[in-house]
């Protein structure tokens, strides 16, 4: 079984919010939750929700298809940013100069699979060809 949570057009840099996703990549989704509560970085708490909210699909998933659902089996399979579009914003500068600042923003995405489905290789992996 595979849930998927996705968060589009947060108001943080691509590069910023790798940083934290690769602190979770790969383990499980309590664990995850632990090391997001207690990062220091701004994106970690909607990473955390979103982490959250890929528990609750899977556990909403679980019940639909009738399985059981244990909380400590969930494993995130994959996670990734991706690049959302840029507001682009004009300072003004000396000598009647404009400066434009860049706002970035991301898509992030996080798949919580079981680990015998990570282990066996069958989780298509982004950029892939499986």
């Amino acid at each position: 079984m595979e849930a998927t949570a996705k968060a589009r057009y947060l108001r943080v840099t691509p590069q910023k919010a790798r940083r934290v996703v690769d602190l979770i990549r790969g383990t499980a989704a309590t664990e995850a939750l632990a090391v997001l509560k207690f990062a220091q970085q701004d994106v970690s708490e909607p990473l955390y929700k979103l982490v959250a909210s890929g528990i609750a699909n899977a556990r909403v998933k679980a019940d639909q298809l009738g399985e059981p659902f244990i909380e400590d089996d969930l494993v995130i399979t994959s996670a990734y940013v991706d690049e959302g579009p840029t507001m682009k914003r004009f300072r003004p500068r000396a000598q009647g100069r404009a400066f434009r600042i860049n706002k970035r923003t991301s898509h992030i995405t996080v798949v919580l699979g079981t680990p015998d489905e990570y282990r066996a290789g069958t989780v298509k992996k982004k950029g892939s060809a499986r």
